[in-house]
């Protein structure tokens, strides 16, 4: 199952993560995005210690479209050093999985 994959992705705002997620989803990059408000966030930045309140933002792709899925989403993201990571999906629910192959995210049976 490792074909399919999980996108971490923080956003500054509800706005900016819902408008991510629907773009990946529009351009046919992505099956699905959800959106989580309410993450406060402890990083350091360019020295600094900073503390902010962000939104996570989770999109469910495939491994061929990763890398075109991360330029987009950094090409359209507010920040200088958008946090995108890529987890592999190693199982799930078969109906949910099988859902997610059968979207247009170029994985094939």
């Amino acid at each position: 199952m490792s074909e399919l994959k999980l996108l971490y992705i923080t956003a500054g705002s509800l706005e900016e993560a819902k408008r991510l997620g629907r773009l990946m989803v529009e351009r046919e990059l992505a099956a699905c995005a959800n959106v989580i408000p309410g993450m406060h966030s402890v990083y350091r930045w360019q020295g600094k210690l900073c503390e902010d309140e962000e939104v996570v933002l989770l999109i469910k792709t495939s491994a061929e479209r990763v890398d075109t899925l991360i330029e987009a989403v950094v090409e359209e993201h507010s920040y200088e050093c958008p946090c995108v990571l890529v987890l592999p999906i190693e199982t799930g629910f078969t109906g949910y999985t099988e859902w997610l192959r059968a979207q247009a995210v170029g994985v094939s049976e």
